[in-house]
């Protein structure tokens, strides 16, 4: 599988640096994964790790100098991705500029717009998100965020809220699956 990751010079010379000043510097790859979607855009794990520790399904590029590998899941939102290294006032980070839209299917679409417009609103109230993680075999998948991650109510809040408004509005979802790890709230609201 052909993939068309742009890598600055900038951002080539820091990823560089980086894995010269690691242990084992010479067998490390860069995986890149996107693991969310905001209102910003993607959300993206950028790590060096040792070439034995990737997955069976990641996709590797050759980059000159450093292997680069890309989770399976996320290759078809990364390819055409600009990698760089922007210089900033607090010191500077990798940042992506990324063309593609944030979903490539319809029912992941729809379910992404009935988050943002019917269920995001609803929870706001108690300083709640809901972040749209997926679609795994018609089922939706979400993850609570502020004052709904640990929130003694998350479970009522989504079977009597969140399912039911996905899957009145979604044709194709039958069932809402809570991914959060509740035990790492630090501010739920009940």
């Amino acid at each position: 599988m052909r993939i068309m990751l742009t890598i600055t010079d900038k951002a080539r010379e820091m990823l560089e640096q980086f894995i010269s000043q690691a242990d084992g510097g010479e067998d490390l790859a860069v995986r890149i994964e996107i693991i969310g979607r905001g209102p910003k855009g993607f959300q993206y794990d950028l790590q060096l790790i040792e070439n034995k520790d990737s997955k069976d399904d990641d996709i590797q590029i050759n980059s000159s100098g450093f292997n680069v590998l890309i989770a399976q899941k996320s290759v078809q939102y990364i390819d055409g991705t600009t990698l760089d290294f922007k210089e900033t006032l607090m010191g500077g980070g990798f940042s992506f500029d990324n063309p593609n839209p944030l979903w490539v299917d319809e029912l992941s679409q729809s379910v992404a717009e009935i988050i943002e417009e019917k269920v995001n609103p609803a929870v706001a109230s108690h300083g709640g998100h809901v972040d749209f993680i997926g679609i795994n075999e018609g089922k939706a998948l979400i993850a609570f965020g502020g004052g709904c991650q640990g929130c003694g109510m998350a479970d009522v809040t989504l079977k009597q809220g969140v399912e039911v408004m996905i899957i009145e509005n979604v044709p194709g979802i039958t069932e809402v699956v809570d991914t959060t790890d509740h035990a790492a709230g630090t501010n739920p609201f009940y």
